[in-house]
């Protein structure tokens, strides 16, 4: 199978080769037009933060990985990025490579099923394109399955395995029901708006956001559906939540101890969670020491996220296994795409022998023969090639990353003149 790949991931280049060459939804359109006209017939392009790649089936002979990789940097005009920076896939890599970003298992953090999400959406979107061909939709069929099957049979998901997240699973601990609570999230750089949303997404009762730049809080905001306050006067605001995360980039106490007292004042000392996972600490320390505040930090997070880190470790063994017995599915479903018209060829031609010789013959045998004839000689036939089908069925078992099944049935076919078969029985004739 020539299936090229190409990566540049979070293994091979740093962060701002990452991001030179990230492609929006409408750059990956466009690029996809670009790559239809010129080197691939078929294929699927992927772009998230910490990954570009590029999947499919050259259009011609002599269309090597160099053709990807000169396409996407010119594409983006990252001259800095060099060869060193990609990694190069064929045949059973590419889609070995593509079962491992669909599991998770080769993202930056272990287990991140939000990549499988965006291999789904690419995969539409190479649809909607008209670039996802035969090969491609069965190979989206495939990616799928191992992705669910990795979720569903192992523990590569679970846990929390950043900070954010362990820090919502953390207040999931504290307080039962999430629905009936309010938060704040304090910043809403990256780590705050990841907060944000897994607070969303668990279903939050009540949610506002403030950050020193107003207008990317309100920017969130507007996304999430979500209350938002000046940065200089949520102070006001505090007791009305029950729970504050604070992931700000300042360089000093933002909340001091004598702030969280004022508060718990105003809540009549009703239970406050506060999740400080800036770095430096937005939050005064010692505030873990008033009445009915759960005070925690980054430090006791990381604890969460390294045990979780470390279980999904311990998964990823699991799901090489699902890869495997994947790998090995798609590669018989191909193998035998090549083996079956061999086999139907193979049969026809000689029926085609059988049938000419029997009516070349026919003439010299009783009526009440005939029939016998047909069944005598259809049965030597099948006698004839019942070992070869075998043989031949056996192929689309091998491994074909050798190309070895690809050789033999060009050497059966050559053997008994089967390329261009048709032709040469209209020739005999």
């Amino acid at each position: 199978m020539n299936l090229l790949g190409i990566s540049i991931n979070h293994r091979t280049a740093p962060v701002d080769l990452r991001e030179a060459l990230h492609l929006s939804e409408e750059e990956i359109r466009n690029l996809i037009q670009q790559t239809k006209d010129k080197i691939l017939s078929e294929g699927i392009i992927i772009s998230t933060c910490n990954r570009t790649e590029i999947y499919g089936i050259p259009k011609q002979d002599g269309i090597t990985h160099l053709d990807l990789q000169n396409l996407i940097i010119n594409f983006k005009s990252a001259a800095k990025v060099s060869e060193e920076n990609f990694q190069k896939f064929i045949s059973r890599e590419s889609v070995e490579h593509l079962f491992r970003v669909a599991t998770g298992i080769d993202s930056l953090l272990i287990g991140d099923n939000q990549i499988f999400k965006q291999v789904k959406d690419s995969f539409i979107i190479s649809e909607e394109m008209n670039f996802a061909g035969f090969l491609v939709k069965r190979l989206m069929d495939a990616a799928v399955r191992v992705g669910k099957r990795a979720i569903s049979e192992t523990a590569i998901s679970e846990g929390a395995v950043t900070v954010s997240y362990a820090a919502v699973q953390l207040v999931e601990k504290i307080f039962a029901n999430l629905s009936k609570k309010s938060a704040l999230v304090i910043g809403t750089g990256e780590t705050g708006e990841i907060a944000a949303k897994h607070l969303r997404d668990r279903g939050i009762g009540r949610l506002a956001l403030t950050n020193r730049t107003f207008e990317k809080a309100e920017k969130l905001a507007t996304e999430l559906n979500t209350a938002v306050f000046p940065f200089d006067t949520f102070k006001e605001h505090l007791h009305k939540f029950d729970i504050i995360i604070s992931a700000t980039s300042s360089e000093n106490i933002i909340l001091t101890k004598d702030d969280i007292e004022k508060t718990m004042k105003k809540r009549n000392f009703e239970s406050l969670v506060i999740m400080d996972i800036a770095i430096p600490r937005d939050v005064d320390p010692t505030c873990k020491d008033i009445d009915y505040v759960f005070y925690h930090d980054i430090d006791s997070l990381n604890v969460i996220v390294q045990q979780n880190l470390a279980k999904r470790r311990s998964e990823i063994p699991k799901v090489e296994k699902i890869i495997q017995e994947e790998l090995d599915a798609f590669f018989d479903w191909y193998n035998s795409l090549q083996v079956a018209p061999t086999i139907k060829d193979l049969r026809d031609y000689f029926e085609s022998i059988r049938a000419e010789e029997v009516e070349k013959n026919i003439n010299k045998f009783s009526e009440e023969d005939r029939e016998m004839l047909e069944i005598i000689t259809k049965r030597i036939i099948n006698k004839i090639l019942h070992h070869p089908t075998v043989e031949l069925k056996k192929l689309s078992d091998e491994n074909s990353a050798s190309d070895l099944s690809s050789i033999k049935l060009s050497v059966i076919r050559e053997l008994f003149g089967l390329t261009g078969n048709k032709q040469n029985q209209q020739d005999k004739n």
